[in-house]
């Protein structure tokens, strides 16, 4: 039996009664609510209300999720009930209708155990003054306006509730009425305004929370307003796109449906394929315009290559490397002989590479002579790193969308040779060859020279934009070769952007090498004779080298081989594959012919004027260069013959001032030249240029003008100074070479080119006496038979000089002041052919 006490010291009411525990709802006075109760502690305390006067305490639990809550999980604050109707379901759960009656407040918990039984507190109502009666109907007008508003914004709550709420006029009623119909307001906010006792605070509160919820509802009704046009205008397009798929189909609904095949597919790559960003975002535009378009248009045409560009390159896709150094090295010794400082060059790239497993693609330029495997060294580059390989030929190239393609408003329009070769190697990181990057040129329509600059600048070709894609594209994983003839031709900033490699010609071993390992058994497998027993001997191969080729590379000797090796085949043909055949150097004229060149000799005799000069020619190879020199009576006229370039000319009448300056110690009177005309010639009918024959022509000046023959068995090569200082020349390799070849036992060359002796093959350096000098009359006291030159240049001074390959330095002679002498650590490491 529970206790009642009529009230307290304030003249508030008490009550003991049961407690229903609510989760997610709170039920304020005159609001009538339908629980359903499921747990046993709340179905036994409806059971004890129903039992005595039905009167039950409604609180709210703090935490919706505890099953089991305690007295300290209940707001103390709640609304004391009754309970109107109570139906027992048949899942063991209780449906009931309570009605709030009036606020109160837990003193205490009574009883625990089978059911909550707590002494409750009425709370009364204050009754307003006559100052805030004005306050109060004010807030109630605002309250209720507030409320209007809020209807018209939710639509879930019911107009008959407005129409109840406008006929209130009591201010706590109407708090408690409104509160309970605004099923927005957060569970906290509501419980608040439960626990205020004030009604003109209450209505303040409630007002401000109604402001609030206005205002959210205002957001959401645009929110709403905007879906629902995009939503009409989705709907009215997709209307109007299948309108025309009808109208289409009823025109020609094959094509239709092979063009709507051709983007679902295209839609299928798009999600297939890894694109950046900017790409992915141009290929769903360009496809929204395509799916618009009829398939026969002309632009859809135009659309649909441009896709296609986009989604064929490989925007991510790259071939693993091959780091292996020992591999690398291997693959670039099996293509190729010698080469060595270039294949020093990729090495460190890979170790490099192995190392930070991320480096900007190097850019080698390969600059040298036809035929000495620019190009085929960079297919081993790229097969020695594991890379795809992509060649572009760009000799004759002169217009400027070459590199960069031309702009899709233009009819047939294309991305440049770049973003094509990329396309056909199918790799991100390939090794792209950009051949004869000297025969480019320009006019009109551009320079392509000048668009290469992006390219190749490891700064800015991460984001390359070709004029076709106008989209940037990452060239910066690409390895760039480049190779020309000369550098001349290729301008000075697209230089800076390289790393230059020179490549000499080839030497006659060299030659004779590759000869042997690459050409020859090349030959034979093209030819069909790899099972016939066919020898080729060195000293064929050597007459080949001399007497039917003149080059810098291998091709020509690559053609001759060729065509011994077909000789070969029509007799084998004739004869059968079991008879053994040799190749002589007496064949060779036979399968070739008459000899094509001859080969520079010495003289047989030493002889006076004649002196033997040493040259590089133009396809870099050296030759053995005679300089004549006839001296006539006349009247000081100095002729230059020999189809001489102006450098050459200016060389010989340096050189002729040089003899004159010496006239006293060469023994000549000091107006000689007044009385005889001087004819300087260099036969062979090949353009001559460069200064390095200006001490030949002044020991053949010399010669001829002193009566005293040259030595046979020498040649020279330097530049000369009106002074009588001798300069450094280049290609001293090749001219040793030539002077090796010819039979020259003694060089004398400018003793500032000893550092150059390093790349002189070490069995040229053992069989060739080289003389270092850095004066003229150094050059004459060695080139000259004189019987005593002492008596004509006075005491020797310090000369170096190389014998068997070592060097060796003779001290000045007494009366001259010595030459600083030179340590043994500055001797030249040959390297080459030992």
């Amino acid at each position: 039996m529970f206790f009642k006490n009529d009230g307290d010291a304030k003249g508030l009411k008490r009550k003991v009664v049961p407690l229903l525990p609510l989760r997610d709802i709170i039920v304020f006075p005159h609001m009538v609510s339908q629980l359903f109760v499921g747990r046993e502690r709340s179905i036994n305390a409806l059971d004890a209300a129903m039992a005595q006067q039905k009167e039950i305490f409604l609180a709210a639990q703090k935490n919706a999720k505890t099953n089991e809550p305690s007295p300290e999980d209940i707001y103390a604050f709640g609304t004391l009930g009754t309970v109107m109707q109570l139906l027992r379901l048949p899942d063991g759960t209780v449906k009931v209708l309570v009605e709030g009656k009036r606020r109160a407040r837990t003193k205490k918990f009574v009883q625990t155990d089978e059911f909550f039984l707590v002494e409750v507190e009425e709370l009364a109502e204050e009754p307003a003054g006559e100052a805030q009666r004005v306050e109060i109907e004010a807030l109630m007008r605002s309250v209720q306006s507030a409320f209007e508003m809020y209807v018209k914004l939710n639509k879930k709550v019911q107009p008959e509730v407005l129409m109840s709420v406008q006929m209130i006029d009591e201010a706590a009623r109407l708090s408690d009425t409104i509160i309970a119909n605004l099923p927005t307001v957060k569970l906290t906010d509501r419980q608040a305004l439960l626990e205020m006792e004030e009604p003109r605070a209450r209505l303040e509160r409630l007002h401000e929370l109604m402001q609030g919820e206005v205002e959210i509802l205002q957001v959401e009704k645009k929110i709403r307003s905007r879906v629902k046009k995009q939503m009409e205008k989705t709907q009215k397009e997709y209307y109007l796109n299948e309108q025309m798929n009808a109208i289409q189909k009823e025109l020609g609904g094959g094509e239709r449906d092979e063009f709507k095949n051709e983007i679902a597919e295209i839609e299928e790559q798009l999600k297939q394929k890894k694109l950046s960003e900017e790409a992915q975002a141009k290929v769903k535009k360009e496809l929204k315009k395509l799916k618009m378009m009829h398939p026969t248009s002309a632009e859809a045409t135009v659309v649909r290559n441009y896709i296609d560009w986009i989604l064929s390159l490989p925007w991510e896709s790259k071939t693993p490397e091959n780091f292996d150094l020992e591999l690398a090295e291997q693959i670039l010794d099996e293509d190729h002989y010698g080469l060595k400082k270039i294949k020093e060059r990729i090495l460190e790239y890979l170790a490099v590479q192995a190392l930070t497993k991320k480096l900007k693609g190097p850019v080698l330029c390969f600059v040298g002579p036809p035929g000495v495997g620019k190009t085929s060294l960079a297919k081993s580059i790229a097969r020695s790193t594991g890379r795809k390989f992509g060649r572009l030929a760009l000799g004759g190239v002169r217009d400027e969308a070459e590199i960069r393609g031309h702009r899709r408003t233009y009819i047939g329009a294309m991305p440049g040779k770049l973003i094509q070769s990329l396309k056909k190697v199918g790799s991100n990181n390939p090794v792209i060859l950009l051949d004869e990057v000297d025969k480019m040129s320009s006019d009109f329509r551009g320079d392509p020279a000048a668009a290469l600059l992006e390219v190749l600048d490891s700064e800015q070709n991460h984001s390359f934009n070709d004029h076709y894609l106008d989209l940037d594209y990452d060239l910066s994983d690409v390895m760039f070769i480049t190779t020309a003839n000369t550098l001349s031709g290729i301008p000075v900033p697209l230089q800076d952007r390289m790393e230059v490699i020179q490549l000499s010609g080839y030497t006659e071993f060299e030659k004779m090498n590759i000869a042997v390992k690459y050409l020859l058994p090349r030959q034979k497998k093209e030819c069909g004779l790899d099972d016939v027993p066919l020898t080729v001997t060195d000293s064929a191969l050597r007459t080949v080298v001399h007497h039917y080729t003149r080059e810098a590379g291998v091709r020509s000797l690559e053609r001759e081989v060729a065509s011994i090796c077909r000789k070969v085949a029509r007799k084998v043909v004739a004869q059968g594959k079991e008879t053994p055949i040799e190749v002589t150097a007496k064949d060779v004229p036979v399968f070739l012919g008459v000899p094509k060149y001859r080969v520079g000799k010495k003289e047989e005799n030493d002889e006076i004027g004649l002196t033997n000069g040493l040259s590089v020619t133009s396809n870099g190879g050296g030759e053995l260069l005679a300089c004549e020199v006839a001296v006539v009576p006349g009247k000081g006229k100095l002729v230059i013959t020999g189809l001489l370039e102006k450098g050459m000319e200016e060389s010989a009448q340096a050189a002729m001032s040089y003899v004159r300056s010496r006239a006293a110690v060469l023994g000549l009177e000091p107006d000689f030249y007044q009385k005889v005309d001087v004819h300087v010639h260099f036969p062979e009918f090949i353009r001559k240029d460069g200064p390095s024959a200006g001490v030949t022509m002044a020991t053949s000046l010399a010669s001829a003008l002193t009566k005293i023959p040259v030595k046979k068995d020498l040649a020279m090569t330097g530049e000369l100074t009106l002074r009588g200082r001798v300069m450094p020349i280049g290609g001293l390799k090749e001219k040793l070479l030539a002077a090796h070849r010819s039979g020259i036992t003694t060089v004398v060359v400018p003793r500032e080119n000893r550092k150059d002796l390093r790349e002189v093959p070490r069995r040229v350096l053992k069989a060739t006496r080289i003389v270092l000098v850095e004066h003229m009359d150094e050059v004459l006291r060695e080139a000259l038979c004189y019987p005593d030159p002492d008596s004509v240049f006075g005491p020797r001074r310090e000369s170096m000089e190389y014998k068997d390959g070592e060097l060796v330095v003779l001290p000045a002679q007494a009366g001259r002041l010595p030459i600083k002498p030179v340590g043994p650590s500055e001797t030249p490491h040959a390297t080459g052919n030992a």
